[in-house]
C-alpha cells in the first residue's frame, strides 16, 4: 500500500437547511484496497459517496485525486476523471442490450464520415470490447451480449453494472451496496468480482449494510457517524460487534482511533 492516499476528503460540509448532512468529515481511499463506509442510517455517508462522486457539490472542504483538488459539478465530470459508481439501483436501462447498456453514454461510433456526421454507432466494437470485459471478470455466463438486460437474472445485472464501472473507471471504483437486493448465491458472485476487480489494481469503495460481507472484502473500514468519520478499523483487529457498538455509539473507539 502506497503511503499517500489516492483519493482525500479534508473538512467536507453537507447542508440541507437546517440539516447537517457532512459536518466536517474527512476521508482516505489508498491505492488497491477495499475500503468499506458504514454508518447507521442518517450518519452521512450517503453524502460523503455523493460529494466524492459528483453527485452533491459540498458546502465547505476540499476532495483531492491524486494529490490534486477536484471540484466535481456533476458525476460525469467524476466519471471522465476516472471515478466510477455503481448505484444501488444499478442506473441500467432495461429495455437496452447488455453492450448497450455498457456503453450508455459512452457510445462508440463509427470511423469517419459515418461516425462523424451520421453519427452511426460502431456496434461490432461495442459488444466486442463489452464481451471482453465480462470475460475478463468471468461473468460470461451471459451468452448473447444484445440480449436485453431485463432478460437477465439480479445478480447478472450487478454483474454488468459491475463490469461497466470496471471497465471505465481507470481511478476508482464505488459501490453503493451491491448485495442488497440479490440471494445468497449471487451476493457470492459479487462478492468474488469485488476481488477481481481490487486484483487489477482498481481500488474499491464498498458502501454495506451487511456486516459479514463487509468483513470478508474490506481491507479497512471507515466508519461513519452523525456526519463525520469517526474513525477506521482493521477488521482484523476487531469484531463486527466493535463496529456496529462504534457505529451506533454504544461504545466509544479507542482514542488512537479517533480521526
Amino acid at each position: 500500500m502506497t503511503k499517500e492516499p489516492i483519493l482525500t476528503a479534508r473538512g467536507l460540509v453537507k447542508r440541507y437547511g437546517r440539516v447537517t448532512a457532512l459536518d466536517h468529515a474527512d476521508f482516505d481511499l489508498y491505492a488497491g484496497e477495499v475500503l468499506a463506509v458504514i454508518g447507521d442510517n442518517g450518519a452521512g455517508k450517503s453524502s460523503l459517496i455523493k460529494a466524492i462522486s459528483g453527485a452533491v457539490h459540498p458546502d465547505e472542504g476540499e476532495i483531492k485525486l491524486d494529490g490534486k483538488p477536484i471540484n466535481f459539478r456533476s458525476p460525469m465530470e467524476a466519471r471522465d476523471a476516472g471515478i466510477e459508481t455503481v448505484y444501488q439501483n444499478l442506473a441500467l436501462s432495461p429495455a437496452l442490450s447488455i453492450a448497450d447498456n455498457m456503453f450508455l453514454g459512452r457510445e462508440i461510433r463509427k470511423p469517419g464520415i459515418l461516425g462523424s456526421w451520421l453519427r452511426m454507432l460502431d456496434r461490432k466494437a461495442m459488444e466486442k470490447q463489452a464481451r471482453d470485459k465480462l470475460t475478463e471478470l468471468g461473468l460470461m455466463t451471459i451468452q448473447n451480449i444484445s440480449q436485453a438486460v431485463e432478460t437477465l437474472s439480479g445478480g447478472q445485472r450487478q454483474g454488468v453494472a459491475v463490469a461497466r464501472a470496471a471497465a471505465f473507471g481507470s481511478k476508482v471504483v464505488i459501490m453503493d451496496e451491491p448485495t442488497a437486493a440479490l440471494g445468497v448465491k449471487e451476493s457470492r458472485r459479487v462478492l468474488e468480482l469485488i476481488q477481481d476487480v481490487k486484483k487489477r489494481g482498481l481500488p474499491i469503495v464498498l458502501i454495506s449494510h451487511n456486516m459479514p460481507h463487509v468483513f470478508e472484502v474490506a481491507d479497512r473500514i471507515h466508519i461513519h457517524r452523525l456526519g463525520k468519520r469517526l474513525c477506521v478499523i482493521n477488521p482484523k483487529e476487531y469484531t463486527m460487534s466493535d463496529a456496529v457498538a462504534f457505529m451506533t455509539g454504544a461504545k466509544e473507539p479507542p482514542a488512537s482511533l479517533v480521526a
